[in-house]
C-alpha cells in the first residue's frame, strides 16, 4: 500500500517531461521510466504539471495510482505530442466551480463579458465596444493571422499559413509541425492547471464543442507571449530534431515566465468577468459526510 499523498499546488512544480519507449512503473516506491535493457530512469512524479506518454510506453496500474494520488495529469500522446488520444483526471473535483463555469458559458451576457475579457489579456486592450462573440472571433482572427506573418518575418522562416493535417504528423511544413509541438505543449500544461483549479477542460467560451475547448481559450491567452516565437526561431535554425529542440525551448520558457504560477489566477480572473456570482448549493442538498483533510494542493486536487 503506497503511503497518503497530499499533491503539490501546481506554481510549485516544474512544467512537463515526454517520455517514451519503455515501462513506466512504481519499484522501491519510485516513479521510474524503465528501458529495454532494464536501465531505470526517476521521473519526479509529484514535482512536474503533466507527463506526456509518447509511443513505445507501457503503463502500469501502480504508476497511474501515484500519478493520481501526486496530482499529476498522464495524457496519452501522439509523435511530438501533437495529437491527444486519452488523459487522467488528477483534478475536477470542484462541483461548485463546475457549475459556475457552466452557469457563465450557457448565460448569453455572461458569456460574452468572458470572451471580452480573454480578448484585453490576450492584446493588451480593450475590444471595440458594442461586438458579439463572432465578431470578436473574427477580429481575433486578423490579428493571429498578421501576427503569424510578422514573427515569420522576424524569424526569416518561409510563411504560407497555417496548414496542418492533424491526422498526419509529416503532412506539414517544417513552422507548421514546429508549432504543433510547441502548441501541444502548451494545452497540456493549460490543461492540467484547469483541472487542478477545479474546472471542466470542455466548456468553453470563445471555444466550443470539443473536448478541450476551454483548454484552448486559455492556451490562447499565452500561445504568442510564450511558444510561437519559440517555434519559429527553431524553424530558423533548422535544427536535426525540430520537435525535440521546440519541447526543449517550450519548458524553458514556462520555466523563466514563470507560467504555472500565472494560469490558475488568470483563470479565476477571466472567468471573474463574466460577473456572476458562484452558486450556492441548494438548502435540501446532502452535505459531505465528513469533511476534507486540509493539503497543500490546488482547489481541484483530489484530497
Amino acid at each position: 500500500m503506497l503511503p497518503r499523498l497530499t499533491p503539490l499546488a501546481l506554481k510549485e512544480r516544474a512544467s512537463m517531461v515526454f517520455l517514451e519507449k519503455g515501462n513506466l512503473d512504481v519499484l522501491d516506491g519510485s516513479f521510474v521510466l524503465v528501458d529495454a535493457t532494464g536501465v531505470r530512469t526517476h521521473i519526479p512524479v509529484g514535482g512536474v504539471a503533466c507527463i506526456m506518454l509518447e509511443p513505445g510506453i507501457r503503463v502500469t496500474h501502480a504508476a497511474v495510482t501515484l500519478a493520481s494520488r501526486a496530482g499529476t495529469l498522464l495524457t496519452w500522446v501522439g509523435e511530438a505530442g501533437v495529437r491527444l488520444y486519452a488523459s487522467g483526471q488528477p483534478g475536477g473535483a470542484r462541483s461548485d466551480k463546475l457549475l459556475y463555469q457552466a452557469a457563465l458559458a450557457l448565460d448569453e451576457e455572461a458569456r460574452a463579458r468572458v470572451v471580452r475579457k480573454m480578448f484585453a489579456v490576450r492584446f493588451g486592450e480593450e475590444p471595440p465596444s458594442r461586438r458579439s462573440v463572432d465578431q470578436l472571433r473574427g477580429i481575433e482572427g486578423t490579428r493571429v493571422r498578421e501576427m503569424y506573418k510578422l514573427l515569420a518575418k522576424q524569424y526569416r522562416v518561409p510563411w504560407s499559413g497555417r496548414k496542418y493535417d492533424h491526422r498526419e504528423w509529416g503532412s506539414g511544413d517544417l513552422p507548421n509541425r514546429c508549432l504543433s509541438a510547441a502548441t501541444a505543449c502548451l494545452h497540456g500544461l493549460c490543461e492540467a492547471a484547469i483541472l487542478a483549479a477545479g474546472y471542466a477542460p470542455a466548456i468553453g467560451f470563445l471555444h466550443t464543442g470539443k473536448p478541450r475547448s476551454f483548454v484552448y481559450d486559455i492556451a490562447d491567452l499565452y500561445k504568442f507571449d510564450m511558444v510561437v516565437p519559440e517555434a519559429f526561431r527553431v524553424a530558423g535554425q533548422n535544427a536535426a530534431e525540430p520537435e525535440r529542440a521546440v519541447r526543449l525551448a517550450c519548458r524553458d520558457r514556462f520555466r523563466e515566465s514563470k507560467l504555472l504560477k500565472r494560469i490558475i489566477p488568470d483563470i479565476e480572473e477571466v472567468l471573474s468577468a463574466g460577473g456572476i456570482p458562484m452558486p450556492q448549493a441548494p438548502a435540501d442538498a446532502i452535505g459531505p459526510a465528513f469533511a476534507d483533510e486540509e493539503g497543500l494542493g490546488d482547489d481541484g486536487h483530489r484530497s
